[in-house]
């Protein structure tokens, strides 16, 4: 089975809903993002930040769970890390060595199914890269997955603008890149509507939520 890694990429949050700190929310969904991949079999959890941001980072992470500092926060910059850290480490495979497959994931995305980030993996046994759409109609992508050390046609990737569209035509064939499922970030109010309360996790999230609800 392939060595894999997902990423949480802990980006900065510009908006928050009324009544909610801007940092307690941009923590609450961090720690979200993080439990949850933690819970996930078969892969090993890291995180990204600028930094900048190291202090979230810190705030949010399990014990021994490695934090890549990235220039900037884009999926492009967390597998140059990922590659660096290959290329100087002698450790086992898994443990912050070389790794086969690599995600990164939105870390505004705190009710993700741990099922959505394995199909966004999953493609990777015939695919060089998967990519998960942001649901809804805007651009923007809620993951990225790739087989290590990633293709040189892959371009930048803004996790808040990019297309699919845009990626495959970059490809050297359109097969190479797989589009899975989507799934919501929480990038402004109208996402707010997309939780879905029945769904385990994301307990900080739901949490301030209920707080600001009940002082309205």
């Amino acid at each position: 089975m392939a060595v894999r890694v997902v990423v949480a990429l802990l980006a900065p949050v510009r908006w928050a809903p009324p009544g909610i700190d801007l940092l307690e929310w941009r923590t609450a969904l961090a720690e979200d993002v993080v439990d949850l991949l933690t819970m996930l079999n078969q892969v090993d959890t890291a995180v990204a930040v600028t930094p900048a941001d190291r202090w979230l980072a810190d705030a949010v992470i399990w014990p021994g769970t490695t934090v890549y500092e990235v220039p900037e926060p884009t999926p492009n910059a967390v597998f140059a890390a990922l590659a660096a850290d290959a290329d100087g480490a002698h450790r086992p495979p898994g443990r912050g060595g070389r790794y086969e497959q690599a995600a990164v994931v939105a870390g505004d995305a705190p009710d993700l199914p741990g099922l959505t980030v394995g199909k966004l993996l999953r493609p990777l046994t015939s695919r060089p890269v998967a990519l998960a759409p942001v649901e809804g109609s805007g651009p923007g992508l809620l993951g990225v997955a790739a087989r290590l050390p990633v293709p040189q046609w892959l371009p930048a990737l803004d996790m808040d603008g990019a297309l699919p569209a845009a990626v495959r035509a970059a490809a050297p064939r359109p097969g190479d890149l797989a589009v899975t499922p989507s799934w919501h970030r929480l990038r402004g109010p109208a996402d707010l509507a997309r939780l879905d309360p029945a769904l385990g996790g994301w307990e900080n999230t739901r949490a301030l939520l209920s707080g600001a609800r009940q002082g309205d």
